[in-house]
């Protein structure tokens, strides 16, 4: 079953947009510095995230389809002795 990117991508984005914000906030940047440059950091994060739970999902399938033509062989090859 895969992963859900969007969703996982989605919470991350927010946490690291958050997590932006506060770190702008404490380093005294304006309101809108802080805004752009979280908003800039989310956005990169929801892009990589999504690239990096579409690679998992694809390697994952790949196990899951590998586990199962090889337990198709396990079987065709007992049934034949």
């Amino acid at each position: 079953m895969p992963l859900n990117t969007r969703k996982i991508a989605v919470n991350i984005a927010v946490i690291l947009f958050f997590a932006l914000s506060f770190v702008g906030w404490i380093n005294g940047l304006p309101p809108f510095t802080c805004c752009k440059r979280a908003v800039g950091g989310a956005l990169l994060a929801y892009l990589a995230v999504t690239l990096a739970v579409r690679i998992i999902n694809v390697i994952l399938m790949n196990a899951i389809i590998t586990k199962q033509l090889n337990k198709q062989r396990e079987n065709s090859s007992g049934d034949s002795d």
